[in-house]
Protein backbone atom coordinates (compact mmCIF):
# COMPACT_ATOMS: atom_id res chain seq x y z
CA UNK A 1 0.00 0.00 0.00
CA UNK A 2 1.20 3.54 -0.78
CA UNK A 3 2.14 5.52 2.30
CA UNK A 4 3.49 8.83 3.58
CA UNK A 5 7.02 8.65 4.97
CA UNK A 6 7.29 12.31 6.00
CA UNK A 7 5.12 15.41 5.53
CA UNK A 8 6.47 18.92 6.16
CA UNK A 9 4.06 21.87 6.19
CA UNK A 10 4.66 25.57 6.68
CA UNK A 11 4.51 28.95 5.01
CA UNK A 12 6.14 27.37 1.94
CA UNK A 13 3.15 25.05 1.46
CA UNK A 14 3.66 21.32 1.78
CA UNK A 15 6.38 18.79 0.99
CA UNK A 16 5.44 15.12 1.00
CA UNK A 17 7.80 12.17 0.84
CA UNK A 18 5.62 9.34 -0.47
CA UNK A 19 6.33 5.63 -0.96
CA UNK A 20 4.02 4.78 -3.86
CA UNK A 21 2.79 1.50 -5.30
CA UNK A 22 -0.90 2.29 -5.91
CA UNK A 23 -2.47 4.65 -8.46
CA UNK A 24 -4.15 7.88 -7.40
CA UNK A 25 -7.45 9.09 -8.80
CA UNK A 26 -7.58 12.09 -11.11
CA UNK A 27 -7.24 15.17 -8.92
CA UNK A 28 -5.80 18.69 -8.81
CA UNK A 29 -4.18 21.19 -6.43
CA UNK A 30 -4.47 24.96 -5.95
CA UNK A 31 -0.64 25.17 -5.94
CA UNK A 32 1.98 24.63 -8.60
CA UNK A 33 3.09 21.06 -8.07
CA UNK A 34 6.50 19.45 -8.71
CA UNK A 35 7.15 15.71 -8.54
CA UNK A 36 10.69 14.34 -8.25
CA UNK A 37 11.86 10.75 -7.99
CA UNK A 38 14.03 9.91 -4.96
CA UNK A 39 14.54 6.19 -5.49
CA UNK A 40 12.87 3.02 -6.73
CA UNK A 41 11.29 2.23 -10.08
CA UNK A 42 10.77 4.75 -12.86
CA UNK A 43 7.09 5.61 -13.04
CA UNK A 44 4.60 7.97 -14.70
CA UNK A 45 1.73 10.40 -14.26
CA UNK A 46 -1.14 11.28 -16.53
CA UNK A 47 -1.45 15.06 -16.86
CA UNK A 48 -4.43 16.35 -18.82
CA UNK A 49 -4.52 13.83 -21.67
CA UNK A 50 -0.89 12.68 -21.77
CA UNK A 51 1.37 10.27 -19.88
CA UNK A 52 4.60 11.85 -18.64
CA UNK A 53 7.56 9.96 -17.13
CA UNK A 54 9.03 10.41 -13.66
CA UNK A 55 12.60 9.10 -13.65
CA UNK A 56 16.06 9.84 -12.28
CA UNK A 57 16.49 12.21 -15.23
CA UNK A 58 13.04 13.84 -15.43
CA UNK A 59 10.64 15.80 -13.24
CA UNK A 60 6.87 16.07 -13.58
CA UNK A 61 5.66 19.68 -13.53
CA UNK A 62 1.99 20.42 -12.88
CA UNK A 63 0.34 23.82 -12.95
CA UNK A 64 -2.24 25.06 -10.49
CA UNK A 65 -5.62 23.31 -10.99
CA UNK A 66 -4.21 21.05 -13.71
CA UNK A 67 -5.95 17.63 -13.47
CA UNK A 68 -3.56 14.71 -13.09
CA UNK A 69 -3.31 11.17 -11.71
CA UNK A 70 -0.57 8.79 -10.61
CA UNK A 71 -0.39 5.81 -12.97
CA UNK A 72 1.53 3.11 -11.13
CA UNK A 73 2.46 -0.04 -13.05
CA UNK A 74 1.43 -2.90 -10.74
CA UNK A 75 4.21 -5.06 -12.20
CA UNK A 76 6.86 -2.63 -10.94
CA UNK A 77 8.20 -2.12 -7.40
CA UNK A 78 7.51 0.96 -5.29
CA UNK A 79 8.78 4.46 -6.05
CA UNK A 80 9.70 7.05 -3.43
CA UNK A 81 8.48 10.43 -4.68
CA UNK A 82 9.18 13.90 -3.35
CA UNK A 83 6.01 15.91 -3.99
CA UNK A 84 6.15 19.69 -3.65
CA UNK A 85 2.99 21.81 -3.24
CA UNK A 86 4.31 25.36 -3.18
CA UNK A 87 2.58 28.56 -2.06
CA UNK A 88 2.89 31.50 -4.50
CA UNK A 89 3.32 34.03 -1.69
CA UNK A 90 6.35 32.15 -0.37
CA UNK A 91 7.90 31.98 -3.85
CA UNK A 92 7.42 35.72 -4.26
CA UNK A 93 9.97 36.27 -1.47
CA UNK A 94 12.66 35.08 -3.91
CA UNK A 95 11.34 36.75 -7.09
CA UNK A 96 8.27 39.04 -6.94
CA UNK A 97 6.98 37.76 -10.28
CA UNK A 98 6.99 34.19 -8.96
CA UNK A 99 3.70 35.08 -7.29
CA UNK A 100 2.37 34.05 -10.72
CA UNK A 101 3.20 30.41 -9.94
CA UNK A 102 -0.53 29.72 -9.51
CA UNK A 103 -1.25 30.76 -13.10
CA UNK A 104 -2.38 27.99 -15.48
CA UNK A 105 0.73 28.24 -17.69
CA UNK A 106 3.56 28.80 -15.21
CA UNK A 107 5.21 25.59 -16.42
CA UNK A 108 5.18 25.48 -20.22
CA UNK A 109 5.64 21.69 -20.29
CA UNK A 110 4.59 18.93 -17.90
CA UNK A 111 7.92 17.11 -17.98
CA UNK A 112 11.50 18.25 -18.13
CA UNK A 113 15.04 16.88 -17.90
CA UNK A 114 16.56 17.63 -14.50
CA UNK A 115 20.16 18.59 -13.84
CA UNK A 116 22.53 16.66 -11.55
CA UNK A 117 22.19 19.62 -9.16
CA UNK A 118 18.39 19.23 -8.95
CA UNK A 119 18.79 15.48 -8.49
CA UNK A 120 21.27 16.05 -5.64
CA UNK A 121 19.03 18.64 -3.95
CA UNK A 122 16.07 16.23 -4.17
CA UNK A 123 18.02 13.51 -2.43
CA UNK A 124 19.38 15.89 0.22
CA UNK A 125 15.91 17.21 1.09
CA UNK A 126 14.44 13.69 1.25
CA UNK A 127 17.22 12.51 3.57
CA UNK A 128 16.87 15.60 5.78
CA UNK A 129 13.15 14.95 6.16
CA UNK A 130 13.89 11.39 7.28
CA UNK A 131 16.91 12.03 9.54
CA UNK A 132 15.83 15.43 10.94
CA UNK A 133 12.02 15.44 10.67
CA UNK A 134 11.51 18.38 13.04
CA UNK A 135 14.21 20.64 11.60
CA UNK A 136 11.72 22.83 9.73
CA UNK A 137 14.16 25.69 9.15
CA UNK A 138 16.65 23.40 7.42
CA UNK A 139 13.86 21.85 5.31
CA UNK A 140 12.72 25.28 4.17
CA UNK A 141 16.27 26.29 3.23
CA UNK A 142 16.71 23.13 1.17
CA UNK A 143 13.27 23.55 -0.43
CA UNK A 144 14.12 27.12 -1.41
CA UNK A 145 17.32 25.95 -3.13
CA UNK A 146 15.41 23.18 -4.90
CA UNK A 147 12.50 25.37 -6.08
CA UNK A 148 14.84 28.11 -7.34
CA UNK A 149 16.75 25.50 -9.34
CA UNK A 150 13.52 23.98 -10.72
CA UNK A 151 11.90 27.29 -11.68
CA UNK A 152 15.02 28.74 -13.24
CA UNK A 153 15.34 25.61 -15.36
CA UNK A 154 11.72 25.03 -16.36
CA UNK A 155 10.10 28.49 -16.61
CA UNK A 156 10.86 31.72 -18.42
CA UNK A 157 10.95 33.26 -14.94
CA UNK A 158 12.36 36.65 -16.03
CA UNK A 159 9.27 37.21 -18.16
CA UNK A 160 6.65 35.68 -15.87
CA UNK A 161 4.14 38.11 -14.40
CA UNK A 162 0.62 38.00 -13.09
CA UNK A 163 -1.70 38.07 -16.08
CA UNK A 164 -4.31 40.84 -16.14
CA UNK A 165 -6.33 38.55 -18.40
CA UNK A 166 -6.31 35.85 -15.72
CA UNK A 167 -7.44 38.36 -13.11
CA UNK A 168 -10.23 39.52 -15.41
CA UNK A 169 -11.38 35.95 -16.01
CA UNK A 170 -11.62 35.33 -12.26
CA UNK A 171 -13.72 38.44 -11.68
CA UNK A 172 -16.08 37.68 -14.58
CA UNK A 173 -17.20 34.26 -13.34
CA UNK A 174 -20.99 33.77 -13.43
CA UNK A 175 -22.46 34.77 -10.04
CA UNK A 176 -24.11 31.34 -9.68
CA UNK A 177 -20.76 29.59 -10.13
CA UNK A 178 -19.18 31.99 -7.63
CA UNK A 179 -21.89 31.02 -5.13
CA UNK A 180 -21.24 27.32 -5.72
CA UNK A 181 -17.49 27.82 -5.26
CA UNK A 182 -18.08 29.70 -2.01
CA UNK A 183 -20.24 26.85 -0.69
CA UNK A 184 -17.62 24.27 -1.66
CA UNK A 185 -14.91 26.18 0.19
CA UNK A 186 -16.88 27.21 3.26
CA UNK A 187 -19.24 24.30 3.87
CA UNK A 188 -18.33 21.13 1.92
CA UNK A 189 -20.17 19.02 4.52
CA UNK A 190 -23.49 20.56 3.39
CA UNK A 191 -23.10 19.35 -0.21
CA UNK A 192 -24.67 15.90 -0.39
CA UNK A 193 -24.47 15.72 -4.20
CA UNK A 194 -23.48 18.02 -7.05
CA UNK A 195 -26.85 17.81 -8.78
CA UNK A 196 -28.39 19.28 -5.64
CA UNK A 197 -25.72 22.00 -5.60
CA UNK A 198 -26.53 22.88 -9.21
CA UNK A 199 -30.21 23.15 -8.36
CA UNK A 200 -29.52 25.28 -5.27
CA UNK A 201 -27.73 27.92 -7.37
CA UNK A 202 -30.46 27.92 -10.02
CA UNK A 203 -28.84 25.89 -12.80
CA UNK A 204 -29.59 22.61 -14.57
CA UNK A 205 -26.98 19.90 -14.12
CA UNK A 206 -25.65 20.18 -17.69
CA UNK A 207 -25.48 23.99 -17.62
CA UNK A 208 -23.83 23.97 -14.17
CA UNK A 209 -21.10 21.52 -15.23
CA UNK A 210 -20.43 23.44 -18.47
CA UNK A 211 -20.20 26.85 -16.77
CA UNK A 212 -18.16 25.50 -13.85
CA UNK A 213 -15.49 23.80 -15.97
CA UNK A 214 -15.27 26.81 -18.28
CA UNK A 215 -14.68 29.09 -15.27
CA UNK A 216 -12.26 26.92 -13.27
CA UNK A 217 -10.70 24.50 -15.75
CA UNK A 218 -11.77 21.49 -13.68
CA UNK A 219 -15.01 19.61 -13.07
CA UNK A 220 -17.15 20.36 -10.00
CA UNK A 221 -16.25 16.92 -8.62
CA UNK A 222 -12.51 17.58 -8.79
CA UNK A 223 -12.98 21.06 -7.34
CA UNK A 224 -14.90 19.95 -4.25
CA UNK A 225 -12.50 17.06 -3.75
CA UNK A 226 -9.62 19.56 -3.73
CA UNK A 227 -11.37 21.60 -1.04
CA UNK A 228 -11.93 18.50 1.08
CA UNK A 229 -8.34 17.31 0.65
CA UNK A 230 -6.83 20.70 1.51
CA UNK A 231 -9.04 21.11 4.58
CA UNK A 232 -8.26 17.55 5.67
CA UNK A 233 -4.53 18.14 5.23
CA UNK A 234 -4.69 21.24 7.43
CA UNK A 235 -6.62 19.40 10.15
CA UNK A 236 -4.38 16.34 10.06
CA UNK A 237 -1.18 18.41 10.09
CA UNK A 238 -2.41 20.26 13.17
CA UNK A 239 -2.89 16.93 14.95
CA UNK A 240 -5.45 17.96 17.56
CA UNK A 241 -8.71 17.09 15.78
CA UNK A 242 -9.92 13.43 15.96
CA UNK A 243 -10.16 11.67 12.60
CA UNK A 244 -13.89 11.04 13.06
CA UNK A 245 -14.43 14.78 13.57
CA UNK A 246 -12.43 15.62 10.43
CA UNK A 247 -14.52 13.14 8.44
CA UNK A 248 -17.77 14.58 9.78
CA UNK A 249 -16.73 18.18 9.09
CA UNK A 250 -16.04 17.31 5.47
CA UNK A 251 -19.37 15.60 4.92
CA UNK A 252 -18.39 11.91 5.10
CA UNK A 253 -20.95 9.60 6.66
CA UNK A 254 -18.27 7.27 8.06
CA UNK A 255 -14.57 7.49 8.89
CA UNK A 256 -13.88 4.54 6.59
CA UNK A 257 -15.31 6.49 3.63
CA UNK A 258 -13.06 9.43 4.49
CA UNK A 259 -10.00 7.18 4.81
CA UNK A 260 -10.60 5.63 1.40
CA UNK A 261 -11.18 9.05 -0.20
CA UNK A 262 -8.02 10.48 1.39
CA UNK A 263 -5.84 7.55 0.33
CA UNK A 264 -7.16 7.66 -3.25
CA UNK A 265 -6.35 11.37 -3.54
CA UNK A 266 -3.22 11.75 -1.41
CA UNK A 267 -1.54 8.33 -1.41
CA UNK A 268 -1.66 7.78 2.34
CA UNK A 269 -4.16 6.88 5.02
CA UNK A 270 -5.18 9.83 7.23
CA UNK A 271 -3.58 8.25 10.31
CA UNK A 272 -0.29 7.63 8.49
CA UNK A 273 -0.33 11.16 7.07
CA UNK A 274 -0.83 12.58 10.57
CA UNK A 275 1.96 10.51 12.12
CA UNK A 276 4.32 11.53 9.31
CA UNK A 277 3.49 15.26 9.56
CA UNK A 278 5.54 18.03 11.06
CA UNK A 279 4.08 21.54 11.07
CA UNK A 280 6.56 24.36 10.78
CA UNK A 281 5.96 27.58 12.68
CA UNK A 282 4.33 30.27 10.54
Amino acid sequence: MSDALRIASGRFGRVALLDMDKPLVRHAHPHCHVLLKVEGADTQFSVKDSLVPLTDESAVLINSWEPHAYEHNCMMPKTIILALYVEPKWLSYFRPNWAASNSPDFFEKNVGAITPHIHSLTRTLAEAMMYEPENAKYHETLLADLMIAVIERFTAWKDVQVSVRDIASLTSIDFRIRKAIRLMKEAPETIADLDGLASSVGLSRAHFYRLFESATGVSPRIYINVQRVEQAVMALSDGSVPLATVADRLGFSASSHFSRFFHDNVGSTPSSFRSASFLASK
